[in-house]
């Protein structure tokens, strides 16, 4: 860990504890705990409170938005709300309709990046796939889909997250055949997938989480309260078929199996979500995201194997050779993707 990152997560600690703990009480508190360290998310814990600081290149004004939407009403039961450190607190959107957001503190020097303080909640057990949430969550997307923005909110970052890990790819890879693959798969993506152009109309203002998967769920109160979705870094508007992406391309790459994808598919659809079709195929909806979603988690394998100076395991090269396949499939199944 760098001298830089150590600071960070030191920095984040001190706050966490700071909020957690009664003022004046002896302290009997266990040490800080780490939850991530990673360029786009720094993340600890003490006691009930979580610190999280965002990129250092994070756009302020779209994630102070995106804070909002977590407070915002509208989303109660949906998303987990955000907390605030003493002596500030959250207001409503303004009258005018625009985000009026809750104030991003800012830790000490060296690590100058936003942060964002959160209530503790219970993670899904990675050591329990059978009792693993896909219907929960389903429910949760489809009300998310479902509520209508409740002020003007950036565009859901899923595209422009896949178009960075093909660069980290690239990046970590030069010239090695390894990424053709993958480089296949994102060439045969339409250009509103890569991020280079807006999402087809009919389909671009839907409250979108982002970036969808099991590690985007809590039980708040934890450890047995109702899930939640966290991390709101990358939502917004955008096409929802997106967040149903990841799941659909695990199960086409047998990843997921049949009846976890089902259970899944089937609870979003019964709660209303508006990605799919109420019945019938979805994969006219699905495809283009499942493929785009395919290439980034196939692209940041490789990036991280580079790092590791080991080869892909035998999940790793599933979704790499997927995208062998993918790029050999017509660019689009549904017309109203057409970019």
């Amino acid at each position: 860990m760098t001298t830089t990152q150590t600071s960070v997560v030191q920095d984040l600690g001190t706050l966490a504890h700071r909020l957690s703990h009664p003022a004046g009480a002896r302290c009997v508190c266990e040490p800080p705990q780490v939850l991530a360290d990673r360029p786009d998310g720094t993340v600890v814990r003490s006691g009930a409170i979580v610190a999280k600081a965002h990129a250092a290149d994070s756009d302020h004004e779209a994630l102070a938005a995106r804070i909002a939407l977590a407070a915002a009403p509208q989303l109660t039961g949906i998303l987990l709300p955000p907390l605030t450190a003493p002596g500030r607190s959250l207001t409503a959107p303004e009258p005018s309709g625009g985000p009026q957001h809750p104030e991003l503190s800012e830790p000490p020097a060296p690590a100058p990046r936003p942060v964002t303080l959160w209530p503790l909640g219970a993670p899904v057990d990675p050591t329990d796939p059978e009792a693993a949430p896909w219907a929960e969550a389903a429910v949760l997307l489809a009300r998310l889909h479902r509520t209508e923005p409740p002020f003007r909110l950036p565009a859901m970052r899923g595209p422009a997250k896949a178009a960075r890990a093909v660069a980290r790819m690239r990046a970590a890879l030069p010239g090695d055949p390894a990424v053709l693959p993958v480089l296949a798969g994102w060439r045969a993506l339409p250009a509103w997938a890569r991020g280079e152009v807006p999402a087809p109309a009919r389909r671009s203002g839907f409250l979108c989480h982002g970036d969808l998967h099991l590690g985007q769920l809590v039980r708040h109160p934890a450890p047995d309260g109702p899930w939640l979705l966290i991390d709101v870094d990358d939502a917004g508007t955008g096409d929802p078929a997106w967040d149903l992406g990841r799941p659909a391309a695990w199960y086409a790459s047998g990843l997921l199996a049949p009846e976890d994808w089902f259970a899944f598919l089937d609870a979003y659809r019964s709660a209303g979500g508006p990605a799919v079709p109420a019945d019938g195929d979805p994969w006219p909806e699905l495809d283009v995201p499942a493929r785009a979603l395919t290439v980034q988690t196939a692209a940041l394998a490789l990036a991280k194997c580079a790092a590791e100076q080991r080869r892909p395991d035998e999940h790793e090269q599933l979704m790499i050779e997927s995208c062998a396949r993918i790029a050999t499939l017509p660019p689009e199944l549904a017309a109203d993707h057409a970019s």
